[in-house]
């Protein structure tokens, strides 16, 4: 049986650079993960179970079932990758997981988003998912950028 080795994405580091300092690493909590997936599979049930009962099917109560476990089996899976996810806030920079980067000076704005956190860059957008308090999130590093050297 041939080993199955782990997508390179996730675990390409990026060191600090000399005189960087680490502030703070932000990782995703797994109860959060949890209740934002239960949430969405009792939504996609309502929604499937509705669908089903307006087309007339004889058995809607399918849909919802359906749902939940399809949501729950993806959310088992892709656990491990969900929660690896680390940000590292430094004196100068986010440093996010597949060799994301976003310095502090390029930020336009970041904000809480539907319990994730968002950074808008000049160039780009990065979403930091499943963080347990994401207002602490963002003042962490809204004080980080206005004290940056």
């Amino acid at each position: 049986m041939s080993k199955i080795t782990r997508d390179p994405i996730l675990g390409r580091e990026i060191a600090l650079d000399p005189g960087e300092k680490l502030l703070a690493v932000f990782r995703p909590d797994a109860g959060v993960y949890w209740r934002t997936n239960g949430i969405m599979a009792v939504l996609a049930g309502a929604i499937a179970g509705a669908a089903l009962a307006y087309g007339g099917n004889a058995a809607p109560w399918v849909g919802p079932i359906a749902a939940v476990l399809a949501i729950g089996l993806r959310a088992a899976y892709l656990k491990s990758e969900a929660l690896a996810e680390e940000w590292k806030l430094t004196n100068r920079r986010l440093i996010g997981p597949g060799g994301r980067v976003a310095p502090l000076s390029s930020l336009k704005s970041v904000r809480t988003f539907f319990g994730a956190v968002q950074l808008v860059t000049a160039s780009d957008k990065h979403l930091l998912k499943y963080h347990a308090d994401p207002a602490a999130t963002v003042a962490a590093i809204e004080k980080a950028k206005g004290g940056r050297k």
